[in-house]
């Protein structure tokens, strides 16, 4: 008999705010933002507690990293700018990012995983694909429950990710990828969704189309003047009817995932292209008036870069710089270098040498330094 396929999402909850909320437990339940800089940071007051920034009275061009349930609430949240934030929320807390945090708890929660289910697509810091098809018990059903057994596997993986961090996750189980990502959403924060292909009608099917990954906003409107505003309604449509309105693989594709067709595999190998780091300014910086603390932000990003080659086994030989102007024009220029370099000093000499190439005449908005032609070391 063939196994049944059973492949999970995993997609940590608030990822970068719950892990500060390990770090300042006092602000549970409040509405809280992730996205400020260093002046954002937590003060610690001769009574031993915190004095914590607002969003009150922000300005600059900051945007909002994430956020916690409660902030989510008052209608702010992810890439939204903080200005426009703080409108809807002042009195939100606002807390300084720190990715070296998130990268760490990164690290530990898809180790928790690989201890159940080691066959994992690393989709970024904060979620995952893992196959749980083989996995000793996923096949078993429970009473009348034929998903029982997988259920109970991937409630081990949520305990194991709780032990192992202090964090929550929300799962979705399905036959496939594109269905788990849609299922993972549905009982969050915290949740957990087994759905099998019956399930549509009731579960996937309701859904606004736009929810389906792959469906942008203009593909969104153009299905809309047809009359499609939900899942279910782009399932029952004629699939030559969608072939002829978008296109032989596009519409054969519309039609598929619609009906919860996918097949394709966990990706569980893969070499990055690139690295990068980069920054928007809170206020244009003038390379002259402001060279000293540009030449400050340009040697940080090429550290940064550096320590990310040299944490994951990496050197360039390609560097290249990327600016943004104060008219929002962006120019990038890059230089390959006859070795491979992962030291910090190399990186900012050959982004330094990109940076003469460029008129600087204008004010800069964001800066940026990257590390392309990776080979391991």
């Amino acid at each position: 008999m063939t196994a049944r396929r059973w492949i999970a999402h995993l997609d940590m909850d608030a990822f970068y705010a719950s892990v500060e909320l390990l770090r300042y437990p006092e602000l549970a339940g409040q509405a809280v933002v992730i996205g400020g800089g260093r002046r954002h940071q937590p003060v610690l007051q001769a009574d031993g507690t915190r004095r914590f920034s607002t969003l009150a009275g922000y300005t600059g061009r900051g945007v909002i990293t994430t956020a916690t349930y409660p902030a989510r609430d008052l209608g702010v949240h992810s890439g939204m700018g903080l200005m426009k934030a703080a409108a809807r929320a002042p009195q939100a807390i606002l807390l300084p990012v720190d990715f070296e945090s998130y990268r760490r708890y990164s690290r530990l929660f898809k180790a928790a995983v690989a201890e159940v289910a080691p066959v994992i697509e690393d989709r970024g810091i904060d979620e995952i694909y893992i196959d749980l098809t083989d996995i000793p018990g996923a096949q078993d059903s429970v009473g009348h429950d034929a998903a029982g057994g997988v259920r109970a596997v991937a409630q081990e993986i949520r305990n194991n990710v709780r032990r192992s961090t202090g964090l929550s996750c929300s799962v979705g189980v399905t036959p496939n990828k594109l269905l788990s990502k849609l299922a993972s959403e549905l009982d969050k924060p915290d949740g957990l969704t087994v759905l099998t292909m019956a399930d549509l009608p009731t579960r996937i099917w309701p859904l606004a189309v736009r929810k389906l990954n792959g469906i942008g906003p203009k593909a969104g409107a153009r299905l809309g003047q047809l009359g499609i505003d939900t899942i279910g309604q782009l399932a029952r449509r004629d699939r030559a009817e969608l072939l002829a309105h978008f296109g032989r693989a596009y519409g054969r594709w519309l039609h598929e995932a619609a009906n919860g067709i996918d097949d394709r595999p966990l990706v569980t190998h893969g070499e990055p292209v690139s690295m990068s780091r980069e920054t928007t300014f809170d206020r244009d910086l003038h390379a002259v008036r402001d060279r000293a603390e540009l030449t400050r932000i340009f040697t940080e990003l090429a550290t940064q870069v550096a320590t990310d080659l040299q944490r994951k086994g990496y050197a360039g030989r390609t560097i290249g710089i990327k600016l943004r102007f104060e008219d929002f024009k962006t120019v990038t220029r890059d230089l390959t270098l006859p070795q491979a370099v992962a030291d910090a000093a190399a990186i900012r000499h050959a982004a330094g040498l990109c940076l003469k190439r460029v008129d600087l005449t204008r004010r800069l908005r964001l800066l940026g330094v990257r590390a392309g032609s990776l080979i391991r070391l």
